[in-house]
């Protein structure tokens, strides 16, 4: 497999230990994250310079490009805004997304059980073709069955792409609009971000291609994220459990629920981790994961930084035990 040269170094090739060459690592995802970023003005403040100067200090003294990649991701956690990451890569990000729409989200991806009258239908990733083809499967199972209710638990829901689409799809009766995603293209003719007034002119979404969406939403100031009913339709109650690592596809899926009315969400405020991001070649064997759009609630505005609140705040370890409670008024 011939590997990409970037800066006079191999893209993914192999790891680095000298602080020179670090060095030019921690350039390379500064400059990466200035040209891809989908609003600049978010990077002008004295804390992100902080975040590009504590990076190059990092280089000059991580040990090895492995001490330097977790030092990077932590400190990243606790900066401005979600999604960067520093990834190990064996292959390009072109190569990566090329095939990133068969990738499986594996399987332990999804999970029913049967807790006396309720279903329990636990979603861990919000990736894959096998999950999508997993949740319908759930479904047809539950239609045949008619539990009382409908748990899905979301607590250890780590996001990804598009098996919102399923989840959501066969508990909603109408057409939905969950959101709107932001790109650059919106950023370089608006200096505040969209609101209710400029919803209705994003470019619907529908679909379960990431490659194909994010080529769409690249190119256009703001697309929409729309979600269609599906069969069979389980019209019974439901609840959904969240926890501060329900994060991303799965913070959008508790929101529309809990926005349209159609579940309780019980258990921990999410975290407010809600952008899209891409992935970027960086020289030493590396991936940068880059913010290219933010995402707006069409209910509740923006969730990055803000989070879903639970209607039934418990700690996440007991959100199951609540949601298997006594029937209430709103089940019958």
């Amino acid at each position: 497999m011939a590997a990409a040269v970037i800066g006079g170094m191999c893209a993914y090739a192999g790891a680095t230990n000298a602080a020179a060459d670090l060095r030019v690592v921690a350039e390379s995802i500064n400059a990466t994250l200035r040209a891809n970023h989908y609003r600049p003005a978010l990077l002008q403040d004295d804390r992100y310079r902080q975040l590009e100067s504590d990076a190059l200090s990092l280089a000059a003294t991580a040990p090895s490009d492995e001490a330097f990649r977790t030092g990077f991701n932590a400190l990243w956690k606790q900066g401005p805004f979600s999604h960067v990451a520093l990834l190990r890569a064996d292959e390009s990000a072109d190569e990566r997304y090329a095939r990133m729409d068969t990738a499986p989200g594996g399987e332990n991806a999804v999970s029913l059980d049967w807790r006396g009258e309720a279903a329990v239908l636990t979603v861990t990733t919000m990736s894959g073709t096998d999950t999508i083809e997993a949740i319908e499967s759930a479904y047809d199972k539950i239609a045949a069955r008619k539990p009382a209710r409908l748990i899905i638990d979301l607590r250890r829901n780590g996001g990804g792409a598009f098996a919102v689409v399923p989840l959501v799809g066969h508990l909603i009766a109408q057409p939905l609009d969950a959101g709107v995603f932001a790109s650059a293209v919106w950023y370089r003719d608006h200096d505040a971000p969209p609101g209710p007034r400029d919803f209705p002119s994003a470019t619907p979404w529908r679909g379960y291609s990431l490659r194909a969406f994010q080529a769409q939403m690249l190119a256009q100031p703001l697309t929409g994220y729309r979600i269609d009913p599906m069969q069979p339709h389980y019209p019974g109650p439901v609840y959904v459990l969240t926890s501060a690592r329900s994060v991303s596809a799965a913070e959008i899926a508790a929101d529309v629920l809990k926005a349209t009315g159609r579940a309780t969400v019980v258990g921990e405020r999410t975290p407010g981790a809600v952008l899209s991001s891409k992935r970027f070649d960086i020289p030493g064997g590396f991936h940068l994961l880059v913010p290219v759009a933010d995402y707006f609630s069409i209910a509740n505005g923006r969730i990055e930084g803000v989070g879903v609140a639970p209607d039934i705040a418990v700690d996440a370890d007991h959100a199951l035990d609540v949601a298997l409670g006594p029937v209430s008024a709103r089940d019958r």
